[in-house]
């Protein structure tokens, strides 16, 4: 009877093997830098993802520890989407910020930050065609931030930013 259900559970067991590496060739998860870094994409070809992704991170980088760097990158005035806090439920609404009244935007994670006592959050970087979106969601504490980077003239900028934390 063994001998009759064999060929079946092998055939089984193949096919099984084949459609999860077929899934994991569409999501790349990586660690990048010494930081930890956690970056999940979506795209057809790891080497192309790999050229486009370095950049990115070594972009990110500069543009989280270099406060002149980081006011060229951003397209001015930049829009935002907010919690409106005057509304009782928090709808979100748009506004935009000027380049004075801009405060540093520090990106850089580590993988700590889903360990630390309070604040919790992960991080993830979606790419898209020339586009980047940095995901920030917090663990059972509110955070809630989207970073939309676009790349222009071949240099990375931040076009606008969505912001749902409370």
């Amino acid at each position: 009877m063994l001998r009759k259900f064999l060929p079946l559970f092998s055939v089984s067991i193949f096919i099984l093997i084949f459609s999860c590496n077929q899934r994991g060739n569409q999501y790349r998860h990586s660690t990048l830098s010494n930081k930890e870094n956690t970056t999940v994409a979506q795209v057809d070809s790891n080497e192309e993802l790999s050229t486009f992704e370095e950049d990115f991170i070594r972009f990110i980088e500069r543009f989280s520890r270099d406060e002149k760097f980081q006011l060229k990158r951003i397209k001015f005035p930049i829009r935002v989407v907010v919690p409106d806090t005057g509304d009782q439920g928090m709808a979100p609404k748009e506004e935009s910020i000027d380049k004075y009244n801009w405060e540093q935007l520090d990106l850089t994670y580590d993988s700590t930050y889903l360990t630390r006592p309070y604040d919790q959050y992960y991080q993830v970087v979606r790419y898209k065609p020339d586009t980047a979106i940095v995901e920030i969601r917090g663990i059972n504490n509110g955070i809630y931030a989207d970073y939309y980077f676009s790349r222009i003239d071949n240099e990375w900028y931040l076009v606008t930013l969505y912001e749902a934390s409370f």
